[in-house]
């Protein structure tokens, strides 16, 4: 492999292990607040069980979202010198911002893991509010250099040197809003459709008692309910992104939907490949007009196809592939939680057929699977840019030669911890089950009834 491919691969996997921390470090704190909020409202104290347990999962992801998101800084610096001198003249604003949202999350989870008990109602969902506050504006401000990469704004390059740098037109760069938007609905969803994954296996496993049973359905309703509207929201988005593309990035919307010759009425391609030499999605299925109207609200809106660019600039065709891995899981996960709320409110079944129980199981490892699809569906569709039309990723790379070795030990690594972090959870809370929390809060309502 090339050196541009070490380093890509490197960073990429580095990214790759930590957006799962990352993810969950934005989507599980709504989770939180909503139980937190429904114990409030009832007085179940269930609901505040699981507030409580759900931290405990948060704050040992965050342990490691912690150190992974550090080595993603520093591979920045360290692989990418040329990208980061831009960065730091012109987009180091977000970075900047990012510690005070960091700092928010950090302090507040804090008082609500370690004072949880001990403070009012009010304090608790307000601690809750701001972590869930500062972890999604965390990511929104770090995603927002990626919005950047894609849509440049608030400098110019002038015989080699960057002039007239205005920072702020750089942090509300033309694709900033939808980024954002994208990065936290779809950072709830995924929280969301996790809670709900591992509330239905439990269910499976604990059906002979009824109390562990309803415990898990309540958790798993939640999930399905704030997964199924954060899921709509982001299909929404995605239109939203899809006309950013046609309008900013042409080329990229191209190549996922395998479009090659500039036309009105385009149609959208579902599924299948993109084969080069015959300039074509094979085995895919086409529907008419439909991508046209998905880049600009009409069908006779002329999509730009990749043959009115030079190849050297098209990005790797089979990002078609991973924008329809997205894009259908996306979809499943919408028909999911309709099927959840139909069954369980409006045919008011009390159990789940098992088929569909593991359907629930799989919905949060392919929410979090059609995460690692878009983010690299986003990074790879913009190849060969570092930088749109201002900077080629052969040109921002490192000179190190000696890269091959270093990917390899921080797979290791990632592997290692990924290990480990499941192996800390299922240790925990084997070590502190439900009936014990029943217990502690059961003689904790009885002392303060005394």
């Amino acid at each position: 492999m090339g050196d541009v491919v070490i380093a890509r691969s490197l960073f990429g996997t580095t990214m790759g292990f930590h957006i799962i921390f990352a993810t969950l470090g934005v989507g599980i704190p709504l989770m939180i607040l909503i139980a937190e909020l429904m114990y409030q409202k009832t007085n179940n104290r269930d609901y505040a069980i699981m507030a409580k347990r759900w931290t405990k999962a948060k704050a040992v992801l965050l342990g490691v979202a912690i150190p992974t998101g550090t080595i993603a800084g520093v591979q920045l610096s360290l692989l990418w010198p040329g990208f980061m001198e831009v960065i730091g003249k012109v987009m180091a604003l977000p970075f900047q911002i990012e510690i005070y949202a960091f700092f928010v999350e950090a302090l507040f989870i804090s008082i609500y893991v370690y004072a949880a008990d001990r403070i009012s109602p009010w304090m608790r969902i307000l601690s809750v509010t701001l972590v869930t506050i500062g972890a999604a504006a965390s990511a929104v401000l770090i995603t927002n250099v990626h919005a950047f990469e894609g849509t440049p704004a608030g400098f110019r390059i002038e015989n080699g040197e960057i002039v007239d740098v205005d920072p702020w037109a750089a942090f509300f760069n033309p694709s900033f809003v939808v980024t954002a938007g994208h990065v936290a609905v779809s950072a709830f969803m995924t929280g969301a459709f996790v809670i709900a994954s591992v509330a239905a296996y439990k269910m499976l496993r604990n059906r002979g008692n009824k109390r562990i049973f309803q415990f898990h359905r309540k958790a798993l309703m939640m999930g399905l309910i704030v997964g199924g509207i954060f899921s709509f929201m982001t299909a929404l988005n995605g239109h939203e992104s899809a006309q950013q593309l046609h309008q900013f990035q042409p080329e990229k919307l191209a190549a996922a939907e395998g479009l090659f010759k500039t036309q009105s009425h385009a149609p959208l391609a579902i599924g299948g490949f993109t084969d080069r030499e015959t300039q074509e999605v094979k085995w895919g299925l086409e529907i008419p007009w439909a991508l046209s109207f998905l880049a600009d609200d009409r069908f006779d809106t002329v999509v730009v196809g990749l043959n009115d660019f030079p190849e050297e600039y098209w990005p790797p065709l089979f990002v078609h592939t991973l924008f329809n891995g997205m894009v259908g899981i996306g979809s499943f996960l919408i028909l999911l939680s309709f099927l959840g709320f139909l069954w369980s409110k409006i045919l008011k079944r009390p159990t789940f057929p098992t088929w569909l129980m593991w359907l629930f199981v799989a919905g949060g490892p392919l929410a979090m699977l059609a995460i690692e699809f878009g983010w690299i569906f986003a990074c790879t569709g913009r190849q060969p840019w570092v930088i749109y039309r201002v900077m080629l990723t052969a040109d921002a790379v490192t000179g190190n030669q000696n890269l091959a070795l270093l990917f390899f030990a921080f797979a290791a690594i990632y592997v290692l911890l990924g290990i480990a972090v499941v192996l800390v959870l299922r240790y925990y809370f084997k070590r502190h089950p439900l009936e014990d929390e029943w217990k502690e809060s059961d003689s904790t309502t009885n002392g303060i009834h005394a």
